[in-house]
């Protein structure tokens, strides 16, 4: 049984929807989001990344930087480019990638649920990238970023779904930079949320598929209010943590690259050589990405070559040790690239596959990094059954496209409980 809610959301304007809504933080650095914040000044980087509205070097992680995220979010409501709703809703956010399109429904999550295991985690966090979900949360009073959630598809919720949104005109409707579409529909008469919280009660479990910090943190600060609140009652706002919810047929995962910078002592033809026990090596005339499971793709010295995982080398009946992410991980990174934890070593770096091959010969190409390797995208299936099992996949072994966009609705919890 899944446990969520409307609520009331705080939302831009719908003529100043385009031009606030932004990219995730965690897709960016500063310097990036300083140039956007400068041929844009509303877009909403300026609560979640507010160190980009700042001086350079200040510290990202420092209370003023929190400080000035509460700061640009209170300027917003008070030159009335963004208000909240007046009564509790459920959202459906429609996002559309070229040829792909999916349907999510906006809601408001329980923290218990994610507590007890009914909403299921794939992925360890980081105390310090948490630590500034926490901070972020407690200094704004705010979720500004969805917890990305999937299920397992429904023909009757999707139906539901499509129901609402025919009948429903959209609030917001518009074509990003990138060229994907957004759209919101407002989902507040009575008996849709009613027929939505009945629809998704019936959902075994929720996963989440990005956001595993955020939902981490939003845990955090729900206990941290519960202690300040001498009257808690489990209703409270920050009992609950913001979603987009999609079913598990709707998600698109890219392929999530690695690159190395260094060969830890060896030399090309040697670190061939030694690829060569695990895996049969092809050279190719250019870059190709993977075709199928256990199959790779290397860049090295300007060239690229296909790694195929040897009959045997590929555990039968470990599904997280079979991954492709762990193949390359306990085949090759580590014993040859020593790069025993990736979560911590600063050798490798992650590539999302929307940046494509090209991403992975520049950065070898410059001369920052020695190899890069593309891997086959992990699987919904995949994740869902390590999931189930309660088990942890690798770090970065999934890439979400299209990424949502915050400030399309923002969960406000109570402020006078973050202390």
């Amino acid at each position: 049984m899944s446990y969520i809610k409307p609520f009331t959301a705080l939302r831009p304007q719908a003529v100043l929807a385009e031009r606030i809504a932004a990219l995730p933080y965690d897709v960016m650095d500063t310097g990036e989001a300083r140039a956007i914040l400068e041929k844009n000044p509303l877009s909403f980087l300026s609560v979640t990344k507010a160190e980009a509205t700042m001086a350079p070097g200040v510290d990202g992680h420092s209370a003023e930087v929190y400080q000035k995220a509460r700061e640009n979010l209170d300027a917003y409501c008070a030159q009335g480019q963004m208000a909240e709703d007046a009564e509790p809703c459920f959202y459906i956010y429609k996002q559309k990638m070229g040829s792909h399109e999916q349907i999510g429904l906006v809601a408001a999550a329980s923290v218990e649920e994610y507590r007890s295991g009914k909403i299921k985690k794939h992925e360890l966090t980081r105390p310090d990238k948490e630590d500034d979900r926490v901070n972020h949360i407690k200094y704004t009073a705010a979720q500004t970023g969805a917890v990305f959630l999937t299920y397992k598809a429904d023909p009757a919720v999707n139906a539901l779904i499509a129901c609402i949104m025919a009948k429903t005109p959209p609030v917001y409707d518009f074509v990003a930079d990138d060229g994907i579409a957004h759209t919101l529909y407002v989902v507040g008469a009575a008996a849709d949320i009613a027929a939505l919280e009945a629809a998704f009660a019936g959902i075994g479990a929720l996963y989440i598929a990005d956001g595993h910090h955020r939902s981490a943190a939003a845990l955090r600060v729900a206990d941290i209010c519960r202690q300040n609140n001498p009257n808690h009652t489990g209703e409270e706002e920050y009992n609950y943590f913001l979603t987009v919810i999609f079913p598990d047929d709707m998600m698109q995962i890219l392929d999530y690259n690695r690159a190395v910078k260094d060969l830890n002592g060896l030399k090309p033809e040697d670190f061939i050589t030694k690829i060569k026990e695990k895996f049969t090596v092809e050279k190719l005339d250019g870059p190709a990405k993977p075709a199928a499971l256990h199959v790779f793709s290397m860049y090295l010295g300007g060239a690229w070559y296909t790694l195929t995982a040897r009959p045997g080398s590929v555990p039968a009946d470990d599904p997280v040790a079979a991954l492709d992410v762990s193949v390359l991980q306990n085949n090759l990174l580590a014993p040859l690239l020593a790069i025993k934890d990736p979560r911590t070593d600063q050798r490798i770096h992650f590539v999302g596959g929307i940046r494509g091959l090209g991403e992975l010969e520049k950065l070898v190409d410059s001369g920052a990094f020695a190899v890069a390797f593309a891997l086959y995208p992990t699987s919904m299936k995949e994740l869902m059954a390590i999931a189930d099992m309660g088990e942890i996949m690798p770090p970065k072994s999934t890439w979400f496209e299209p990424k949502l966009r915050d400030a399309m609705a923002v969960h406000l919890i109570e402020k006078e409980y973050c202390k």
